[in-house]
Parts: C-alpha cells; sequence; structure tokens
C-alpha cells in the first residue's frame, strides 16, 4: 500500500486556530474522502513534539493500494477542486505545504 501525505508546515495564524479546523472539517474533508481510489483518510494535528521546529500544524493522509490509484486520485476533477478550496485555507494559516509518498507494510501487533 501507499500513503500520500500533505505535510503543512507551519502554524495557523494567532487567533485563528479555530477557523482553520472548522475549515479543514467542513470544507475539505468532505473533498478528500471523495478521491477515487482512496481507501482511508486521515487528518492528524500536531499535539507535541520532541522538537520545536519544525511544527506541523497538520499533516493529511490518504492510503491507497497502488501508486496508478495515487496517479488517478490526482488527475480527478475532485482534486482540482480541493486545491482551489486549499486556497481559502491559506489565509488562516502561515507556512508552507508539502507532499510525500511513502510506502508502507502493515504488521500485526503481537499478543500478550
Amino acid at each position: 500500500m501507499f500513503i500520500r501525505c500533505a505535510f503543512f508546515r507551519g502554524r495557523a495564524k494567532p487567533g485563528q486556530e479555530a477557523a482553520f479546523t472548522t475549515y479543514v472539517r467542513e470544507k475539505l474533508v468532505p473533498l478528500w474522502t471523495r478521491f477515487p481510489g482512496a481507501e482511508e483518510v486521515r487528518v492528524l494535528r500536531q499535539v507535541e513534539s520532541d522538537t520545536a521546529e519544525p511544527h506541523l500544524e497538520m499533516v493529511l493522509a490518504i492510503r491507497y493500494p497502488s501508486r496508478e490509484a495515487i496517479e488517478t486520485a490526482l488527475a480527478s476533477d475532485v482534486r482540482y477542486e480541493s486545491r482551489d478550496v486549499t486556497k481559502g485555507l491559506l489565509a488562516l494559516y502561515d507556512g508552507d505545504i508539502f507532499h510525500t509518498v511513502f510506502s508502507a507494510d502493515e504488521f500485526p501487533l503481537a499478543k500478550a
């Protein structure tokens, strides 16, 4: 499996933290969950870290079964719509965004 992540390296603008969260949940999550081929969508919010920088305001992680599924999602109309809607989020955010694709293996937990 493969997981494509969008790393939001930076911070919500001061006083805009709640608006940032609401915008993501109400406007972007409904689009991200419609990406073709997506098997799981997770929105991760940094609570604590062992380093001050970089601060990751958010990480979007979408699981796909294959690289081909990622390419299909990236070429989809809903992905382009989400890019346009993301522009509104940038008014609430100071930082940059970058993407990384990970290959991922799952391992069962050891039984006690």
